[in-house]
């Protein structure tokens, strides 16, 4: 199919939930953006599939908590232009040792940004839940309003259904070979390279190729972004007959997180009727052209943790069900936000590394990246803290104020 001109305002690299988000801003604006998606749209490859995401507030880090405001209401904008849902909104529980610094720099992160909060103790939080969830005695809790559950594929495509409405173009099996910046002085912009021999001129480009980033951009300029591509196993677990509905979305049971090594983190049920959604925040790095597909991850911690939280209402015995995900790791586990520089200057914007916590951002990064490629600043956000150059001053990038925050744990294999 050919395309008058072949010429664009924008052109977007990668079409899962951040360029999706980015390409319906531009449109929006009414900038002729073309989407470019290397795999069949809505496929499972990559990081924005599946049935759900989890969205907070609760971070350690202070620059979260205004992209996730934004990005509450810029879901629910979207969702009521296209005129279905796709967030499901509940209460959000965080857990943790009282010793734990990523909990206590949340709830001085909860002080600071005047978010409404409790902070509780196992006796509260047996009350809060009328038992469904129980925390050892030297434990404490954060019980905050705002979360709730992400439909991710159904999100992806109501973004690119948007984006179409507003005129984008999308096309899909198109994998980007590379970017070339134009050295006509009056005609200037980019020519994008499909690996099919196609091209297509534009004005501005936005990259936001997920666990490929790192790849395409060394193609590109031969900068060596430090993002590590890893292959995560999200697990279902079944609730005990005649508990389903005091764990399902819709009810009071929270979206919650579980600090600590490991990581946990879940979502009330919602997608499989009468199983809840427990991971660990754990995987194995790899290629994401050469995947391991498995072989899965080492449950035990995780078995052990659903039998000490839920007083027997789910059973821990093993997940029911698994799916395979993508994460795009940073050292700082930070996004990478920042323009391309070098000959591309600000005719290339660069988004990655968003290391299994960006999905519930996107509508605020997709504001961003489009306020970025039109005006070169973007308002609300404390860019600082996304830029590449962070990793030539420290190569474990920005460097925070507790020695044991989030961190993501990779097994050998």
């Amino acid at each position: 199919m050919e395309f008058p001109g072949e010429k664009f305002d924008v052109i977007v690299v990668g079409a899962g939930i951040m360029g999706s988000s980015a390409a319906y801003q531009l449109a929006k604006r009414g900038q002729k953006t073309l989407l470019l998606e290397q795999f069949d749209f809505l496929h499972h490859r990559g990081s924005s599939h599946g049935e759900s995401r989890t969205i907070r507030a609760t971070y350690p880090e202070d620059y979260y908590h205004p992209m996730v405001l934004e990005s509450c209401l810029l879901w629910e904008q979207a969702q009521s232009e296209i005129g279905y849902k796709v967030y499901f909104k509940a209460h959000q529980f965080d857990m943790g040792p009282s010793e734990n610094k990523s909990l206590r720099s949340v709830i001085a992160s909860c002080r600071k940004n005047s978010v409404p909060h409790q902070v509780l103790d196992c006796r509260q939080v047996l009350e809060k839940y009328s038992g469904r969830i129980e925390i050892p005695e030297n434990w404490v809790a954060v019980a905050t309003e705002l979360g709730g559950v992400i439909k991710p594929t159904k999100a992806v495509s109501m973004y690119q259904t948007l984006a179409i409405k507003n005129g984008a173009v999308l096309r899909d099996n198109m994998e980007v070979k590379t970017v070339l910046k134009v050295k006509d002085a009056v005609k200037g912009g980019v020519t994008v390279v499909t690996s099919n021999g196609e091209k297509f001129w534009g004005k501005k480009c936005v990259v936001t190729a997920g666990a490929w980033v790192g790849k395409l951009v060394k193609r590109i300029t031969g900068l060596e972004l430090p993002i590590q591509a890893v292959e995560t196993t999200v697990c279902y677990w079944r609730i005990k007959e005649g508990n389903e509905a005091d764990y399902a979305v819709g009810g009071d049971f929270p979206s919650f997180a579980s600090y600590g090594d490991p990581y946990i983190y879940g979502t009330p049920s919602l997608e499989y009727p009468g199983l809840i959604k427990i991971g660990l925040h754990v995987g194995y790095p790899c290629d994401p052209d050469r995947r391991p597909w498995g072989p899965g991850l080492l449950l035990d911690s995780l078995k052990d943790w659903i039998q000490g939280r839920f007083a027997g209402r789910v059973d821990s015995n093993g997940p029911v069900a698994t799916q395979l995900c993508m994460y795009s790791m940073t050292p700082d586990e930070d996004f990478v936000i920042d323009f391309l520089g070098g000959e591309f200057g600000e005719d290339v914007v660069v988004a990655g590394g968003f290391s299994g916590h960006g999905f519930k951002m996107a509508p605020a990064v997709g504001r961003i990246l489009a306020d970025l490629v039109l005006s070169g600043e973007a308002q609300g956000v404390e860019l600082q803290h996304f830029r590449i150059s962070r990793f030539k001053e420290n190569p474990k990038g920005n460097v925070k104020d507790y020695e044991d925050q989030v961190s993501f744990c990779v097994h050998p294999q």
